[in-house]
């Protein structure tokens, strides 16, 4: 029998494998700089969208809309503390990181731009991020293959493990052959799938519930459901989400990919729009799906009942293909990410002692997308792994605490240093590790906050203990400081 959803997926699904082989072809002679950043040459509608898409995985279709629809508004201080931390981090973080990043050696990773932000001759802090990278991207991206697995499941009937291969091997096809074009440019066509489908399934099924047809009424609803203030505790951990957009390498390497700061303050305003809309509509779909269907055994499949029930197969496979859009668009920068990280901070120069060649590098990074995403596909299909908002939640929280007060003061502190950079990002890291395993199973507030704090202090602390940066460091600082453009 013809299954016109499974159709539509399989179609989407080539379409971002043709992307891949494209860029293949067009850039395999980019080098390094090529293929983990795009030459610097992203223009603003593909920085901002795959900025956002990268960012926006598929907790946004099913992890927020479950939390919403199952506890109600008080979920909402999520949205609104990722909203708030997503603009401050284009408005305020953005332009002097994208300067900095380019007067700091032209350097095209996070731990690179980190090291070269101290003209440091030590490997110390790569070898250290690039170990936090491997392991808190191999989490991110089990969630986003987890939740491909959970849509095949619900909506075709699929065995879930099964269809977690399948997107991961999609996945891996485009990241391995196309490089950062090809993910920025699959994200850019993910995002507008993505905003498509939020924007349209909770209008539609608002104005079936008006007309009566809904399975809930309000009085049917949970206690507190529209009580915002019910709980100091998720007020506070829900704006804490925000912290970690400074510290999120995946987006922020975005920042560095622009052409120029003119298209930067382009992207910031499209990315700021397309974030907010798309965060606004996830909540509207958790509150207005529990309207429309009333119970249902499982919450992370509300938005994927609710397109279901209200648009034909063929509308219904394209709205859906967005949780797929979401969940690749996440997956492949975390692996692309991973895969800079361990090539340029970990392969290049201390494997190899600066002797490996560009065709080398590429091969290492294309090795490290592959790893990782066999062992994100086995953590997702261990049914003990926790929820798909679970897996983002832990690993956002640990690239929050350890690397956003590190970057924000290596970008604004003129008497910040080596040794408190690398004091910082452990600290961060330790902290929210053990808060998540040892305090918060006892006391329910987010370990991003301790985490976030504890690295911002102990890396103040330890650079006021220590040497001061040299003069030469001091100068760079002064010239990004100065706002020069240095193209």
């Amino acid at each position: 029998m013809f299954n016109m959803e499974l159709f539509v997926f399989c179609i989407y699904l080539l379409f971002m494998v043709g992307i891949g082989i494209f860029f293949f072809l067009r850039s395999n002679d980019g080098g390094e700089k090529g293929y983990f950043l795009g030459g610097r040459s992203m223009g603003p509608w593909v920085s901002a969208l795959s900025a956002g898409a990268s960012d926006m995985s598929a907790w946004v279709l099913m992890g927020l809309p479950a939390s919403v629809y199952a506890a109600g508004l008080g979920q909402t201080w999520i949205a609104i503390g990722l909203a708030i931390g997503y603009t401050l981090s284009w408005l305020i973080e953005a332009p002097r990181l994208r300067r900095y990043s380019i007067a700091a050696k032209d350097s095209i990773t996070i731990p690179q731009y980190l090291t070269n932000r101290f003209l440091s001759q030590s490997r110390v802090l790569q070898i250290i991020c690039a170990i936090i990278f491997l392991v808190a991207y191999t989490v991110y991206a089990a969630s986003s293959i987890k939740a491909c697995g959970t849509l095949f499941n619900t909506v075709l009937g699929l065995e879930g493990s099964l269809t977690m291969y399948i997107a991961a091997a999609i996945i891996i096809c485009y990241t391995f052959l196309g490089g950062f074009a090809a993910v920025c440019w699959t994200d850019f066509f993910q995002g507008l799938l993505m905003l498509g489908a939020l924007l349209i399934a909770p209008i539609f099924a608002v104005g079936i519930v008006n007309a009566g047809d809904g399975a809930a009424t309000m009085q049917q609803l949970p206690n507190n459901y529209w009580n915002m203030f019910a709980n100091w505790k998720e007020i506070l951990s829900g704006l804490g989400w925000g912290l970690g957009y400074f510290g999120m390498p995946h987006i922020i390497i975005r920042f560095m990919s622009l052409r120029s700061n003119k298209d930067l303050k382009k992207s910031a305003k499209i990315g700021i729009t397309w974030t907010v809309l798309i965060l606004a509509f996830s909540v509207a779909a958790g509150i207005i799906g529990h309207l429309f269907l009333g119970d249902i055994a499982d919450s992370s499949t509300v938005f994927i009942q609710m397109v279901r029930k209200i648009f034909p197969a063929l509308v219904s496979g394209l709205l859906l293909s967005a949780i797929l859009a979401a969940a690749m668009s996440t997956a492949d920068s975390q692996l692309l990410a991973s895969a800079s990280a361990f090539a340029s901070d970990v392969y290049k120069p201390v494997i190899r002692r600066d002797k490996a060649t560009d065709k080398e590098m590429l091969w290492a990074g294309r090795f490290v997308v592959l790893v990782i995403a066999v062992i994100a596909v086995l953590i997702a299909a261990n049914p003990n792994s926790g929820t798909i908002m679970g897996l983002v939640e832990n690993a956002w929280g640990v690239f929050g605490a350890a690397f956003g007060p590190v970057i924000m003061l290596s970008l604004f502190w003129r008497r910040f240093n080596f040794q408190g950079a690398v004091a910082g990002i452990l600290a961060g890291a330790a902290v929210d590790i053990a808060w998540l395993i040892l305090v918060k199973p006892h006391f329910a507030l987010y370990e991003i906050i301790p985490g976030f704090l504890c690295g911002l202090i102990v890396a103040i602390v330890v650079s006021l203990l220590t040497k001061a940066p040299s003069e030469e460091v001091a100068a760079v600082f002064d010239k990004v400081a100065s706002g020069v453009e240095d193209e």
